[in-house]
């Protein structure tokens, strides 16, 4: 950005040449959200740094992509506030409209298909058990037409690495390896709007309009306030710590015996 103010120095956006021009949201496909301001039931703050932000509608996606066997045309490339991947708007060939998460390099025009004996295309999405080895591949389903939930955030992919039984291996984002069933869907391709990782915001403001409100760090506190608060002068604080005392890094919180630890083959980088 040109530096004309203090707000501009710094920040760095998307240029979103990927959109498609004057596209409007499918109005069939918008649905209310309300913000709850990190209020729970009773009124009472159960979040912190969460507030305020601009009005928005959420776009429902089509995580599922169950309608099998019927081409859809991609109409337009959109932008959705409420997730870090642009959306791409479907019309299908018996006249139903939907959005599903845009792969990078999906363009306006292109056919895409869903469903078993598909070809492992851009967009297209089909069973794990039906791609060939080494498929970069997102939104992928953990219990068979549950709808995927795995991969869906902005330039991320897994890879799938081998098949076991009726198992299929796949490499997450995070760097492990694990195992999900053949019979799960998943859409070929990677997650558009790659270059949100670089995104810097420039200014408080912008924060809060997204919804974020100011974090106080808790070696600035006092220590009736934080476990990491007070000390003569700027003191470190110790060992990284929670507002309640848990260890805030290295401490591990997954639990010994949880079921799906028989799936991962190797657990995430360090």
């Amino acid at each position: 950005m040109k530096p004309i103010t203090p707000g501009l120095r710094f920040r760095i956006a998307p240029d979103f040449s990927e959109l498609t021009p004057k596209a409007k949201p499918e109005k069939s496909l918008l649905a209310p959200l309300k913000k709850s301001g990190g209020r729970d039931a009773m009124g009472h703050r159960s979040m912190r740094h969460i507030g305020g932000g601009h009005k928005r509608m959420y776009r429902i996606i089509d995580f599922k992509r169950n309608k099998h066997g019927v081409p859809g045309v991609v109409n337009s490339i959109q932008y959705d506030p409420n997730r870090s991947a642009r959306i791409a708007l479907l019309f299908y060939v018996d006249g139903e409209k939907r959005y599903i998460l845009a792969p990078n390099g999906l363009e306006v025009g292109t056919k895409v298909l869903a469903g078993s004996g598909v070809p492992p295309e851009i967009g297209n999405a089909l069973p794990l058990g039906e791609m060939p080895l080494g498929t970069l591949i997102h939104n992928i389903e953990m219990h068979p037409g549950k709808g995927g939930i795995l991969v869906r955030s902005a330039g991320t992919y897994a890879q799938l690495l081998g098949r076991e039984g009726k198992y299929a291996i796949l490499k997450m984002p995070s760097g492990e390896s694990r195992m999900v069933l053949l019979t799960c869907m998943a859409t070929v391709g990677v997650v558009s709007n790659p270059d949100h990782m670089n995104v810097r915001l420039g200014k408080a403001g912008r924060k809060r309009w997204l919804g974020r409100r100011p974090r106080v760090r808790g070696v600035a506190m006092n220590p009736v306030d934080h476990p990491m608060g007070g000390g003569e002068g700027r003191a470190s604080g110790g060992h990284p710590r929670s507002r309640n005392g848990l260890y805030a890094k290295g401490l591990k919180t997954r639990k010994r015996n949880k079921y799906s630890n028989r799936l991962i083959k190797a657990r995430r980088k360090k």
